[in-house]
């Protein structure tokens, strides 16, 4: 047993050691979010009677993912290793039910929710954390594989690819590209060939691009987005109604809980156009301080990523930096959208949009990456800590 490891296990019972940037920057991000879904969803809810339902509803499951978090942060990284096939296995079975008549729940004509204690939790949230722990253990085991062979660099995106297409199947294009691109990112980290997979990057944006003109309900989709002035009322509705609240809020915005958009001419105001109400109503400045509150916690998960590496925590490293990526990724990805610079997708803007499976998903992920600032942490004071045992 090395020195590390030993003492790592003599300080088993020491106290968690968090880190207060990521806490900080969560505790951010949720509160903007609890305020702007209130404001966003008020309209709408009070027509059943209660103006707070959405807020009541995003407050409980913040607290239940705060206790997903705080079990997370106590469970050892190694478990989630020793248990990565087992979470794959999980991963396509829960992506598989959902397709299943009778046991899939469909929302909108899309097939992406397990009716669970009475709610409904979209399985492909937890399934991709699931398949990205997998792909860090795959990477961790086999690195030299991956770094000389392209079959070894061919196996996890087979893997990768089955996942994607299961998502398709829902239909769910939008987690599918966040899924391979997240994993792609942390592939890129692990080392592989540049040659390699730049070759990949080609070949998966061609297939997406036959994927996305294969459908004429993705087509419609990507004809609205180029020109969604040219159908207002119908294919470029949503986008219209986005643009025109982000517009209003100008520099400053109209004042909180001023927006007009929200007023059910914006679609989806509280979920997947949430930013759009906050643009109008908090204006530039509102866009500004949730966009750095996102780089910061995307560059604070990968700075957790590179310390661990330092400290030889190779799987560690790989989980905290595919946190990084795939937060970054999905939250520019929805304002990408809301702004009209991506096609229309289903995508929340994590820790912000109201949601209860991307919410309890996102707070149990990040209880990870404390685990992750935790050890790498123990372990670099564990040599110190030994000698003087």
């Amino acid at each position: 047993m090395s020195s590390v490891a030993a003492g790592v296990r003599v300080n088993k019972s020491q106290r968690i050691i968090l880190d207060p940037v990521v806490v900080g920057l969560t505790a951010a991000l949720l509160l903007v979010g609890l305020i702007m879904v209130t404001s966003a969803s008020v309209t709408l809810a009070a027509r059943d009677g209660d103006p707070f339902f959405f807020l009541e509803r995003q407050l409980i499951f913040s607290g239940v993912g705060a206790c997903l978090a705080f079990i997370a942060v106590r469970l050892p990284t190694q478990i989630w290793e020793r248990l990565s096939f087992i979470l794959l296995i999980a991963a396509i079975a829960l992506l598989a039910l959902v397709l299943i008549p009778g046991i899939g729940h469909a929302v909108n004509g899309s097939r992406r929710w397990l009716r669970l204690f009475g709610l409904n939790f979209q399985a492909s949230e937890a399934a991709r954390v699931f398949l990205l722990i997998y792909l860090c253990s795959y990477l961790v085991r086999r690195e030299d594989e991956i770094r000389q062979s392209i079959v070894g660099f061919l196996k996890p995106i087979g893997v990768l690819a089955l996942a994607a297409l299961l998502l398709l199947g829902e239909p769910d294009f939008g987690s599918g590209v966040v899924l391979l691109a997240t994993g792609m990112g942390v592939l890129f980290l692990a080392g592989v060939r540049l040659r390699n997979f730049l070759g990949l990057c080609c070949v998966v944006l061609m297939v997406l691009g036959v994927v996305a003109i294969s459908s004429a309900y993705r087509v419609k989709r990507l004809t609205g987005f180029l020109n969604p002035w040219a159908d207002p009322f119908n294919t470029g509705f949503q986008l219209t109604q986005s643009l025109i609240a982000i517009g209003r809020g100008e520099w400053f915005g109209v004042g909180l809980g001023a927006s007009v958009q929200k007023l059910l001419y914006l679609p989806e105001a509280h979920t997947d156009f949430v930013f759009a109400v906050l643009a109008e109503e908090l204006g530039f400045a509102g866009i500004l301080l949730v966009v750095m509150l996102v780089l910061a916690l995307a560059y604070r998960a990968l700075v957790i990523a590179r310390a661990a590496a330092e400290a030889g925590l190779k799987f560690q490293s790989y989980i905290a930096a595919a946190f990084g990526i795939w937060f970054g990724l999905q939250a520019f990805i929805n304002m990408g959208v809301n702004m009209g610079l991506l096609p229309t997708k289903g995508l929340t803007l994590p820790l912000l949009s109201y949601g209860r499976s991307s919410l309890l998903v996102t707070l149990a992920w990040i209880g990870i990456l404390l685990r992750v600032h935790h050890e790498t942490a123990t372990a670099k004071a564990a040599p110190s800590r030994v000698v003087t045992r």
